[in-house]
Parts: structure tokens; sequence; C-alpha cells
């Protein structure tokens, strides 16, 4: 379960990427994009320390890209190079903001929704003390068995940030679509997804064991 707070983030989640993302290899699009959310997905930190939360942007007609951000509350050891940027949370103080592939508890998550078919979390928002739940903007569906055992990941040992973005953990590699134009592909378990406009299942991620 995702707990989010009606609060606000300065500076906000897509000014942060406005800056970010035009300097990766895999962006295609203007040097300073507009960017719209299209639609969103988060897994389940099961310490419940780290915000898991993984977003679909485009700008105007552009391809449809993928950036997984993880969210935390002290630096990440040794996560400088993945580093988004910091914001002020109106509830919960500073944050700090992470490209979610350098993040061992992003890859963890996305290992058991891949291999397990852990699904994605329920997003529920905290209003006067209630809860209340959100439907998620999309669907997704690991290949993996329901309920499968899946390795523990460990430290990630390497980052590859291409097109397809390869994350070497201790017992599994990773790969994480960046475009979602159906062009890239690899091979293992694959998770997938819809959302609206796009009712036939795309490939968002893939895990083999090492």
């Amino acid at each position: 379960m995702a707990l989010l707070h009606r609060a606000e983030m300065h500076p906000t989640k897509f000014a942060l990427l406005a800056a970010w993302l035009p300097a990766r290899a895999w962006y295609q699009g203007p040097a300073a994009p507009d960017l719209a959310g299209v639609a969103a997905y988060r897994f389940d930190d099961p310490a419940g320390a780290v915000g898991v939360e993984t977003l679909l942007v485009r700008v105007g007609d552009g391809p449809i890209h993928q950036v997984p951000l993880t969210y935390r509350g002290a630096p990440l050891d040794g996560g400088d190079d993945f580093l988004v940027g910091t914001t002020e949370h109106s509830v919960l103080g500073r944050r700090w903001v992470y490209d979610a592939c350098g993040d061992p508890v992003y890859a963890a998550t996305l290992a058991a929704a891949v291999l397990a078919d852990a699904g994605q979390a329920e997003v529920f928002f905290e209003v006067d003390g209630r809860r209340e739940h959100r439907e998620p903007t999309m669907a997704i569906a690991g290949s993996g068995p329901r309920g499968a055992d899946v390795p523990a990941v460990g430290t990630v040992r390497d980052v590859v940030g291409d097109d397809l973005t390869l994350i070497v953990t201790d017992s599994v590699e990773l790969a994480v679509v960046r475009r979602l134009d159906g062009g890239t592909a690899s091979d293992g378990a694959v998770l997938t997804g819809t959302w609206s406009g796009q009712p036939s299942p795309l490939p968002l991620a893939y895990a083999r064991r090492r």
C-alpha cells in the first residue's frame, strides 16, 4: 500500500524532471520540455521507508518516456550519480529524488513485479485523518508465476543507461524500457502495461536471474 498526502512539493517532480531529462542519452525531445503526465504506477517498499513511483511522461506528440523514481528522506549512500534533485514536501519535509534504476529498493520491487507478478501498490490519500482510495491510471502484469520465489537482489552493481537501461544486481539482471514505442525488447520475463489510449500491452521492463 502507498499512502500519499494532499501536499505541495517545491519544486514539483515535473519541474525536477524537466531539468534532468534532457541530459539523458535515451531522451528524445526539446531541451526545455513542457512535460505532461500520461500514467503512473507505484511499488511497495516492504520497509515502508522509500517511495517508489514510475511516471510515464511525454512532450507534445513525442514519444512516451518511462521514468522510475524513488523518494527518500535522506540521501542514498553512493547514489550521487542517480540524484534527480531535492524537493521540499509540505508534509514530509526534504525529499531526495533519484533515478530509481540506481536504487536497490526499486530493483527489488521491480524484480518481484516481473518474476512473481507482484503487481502495483494500492494507492490511498490521507485526507483529514481518513484514507481515500485512488484508482490506478494504468494496469501492469508480470509474466512470471504469481507468488514465485524471487532471489534477494542485494547491491546494484552496475547501471547502463541506454534506451534499454540495464540494472545488474547480485542475483538478477533487469532492463527498463525508456521509450514506450514498442521498438525496444530484451529476453527474460517481462512486465507489460496498458493505459488510456494504449489498450494493447506494451513491454515496460524485463528480468532474468543471474
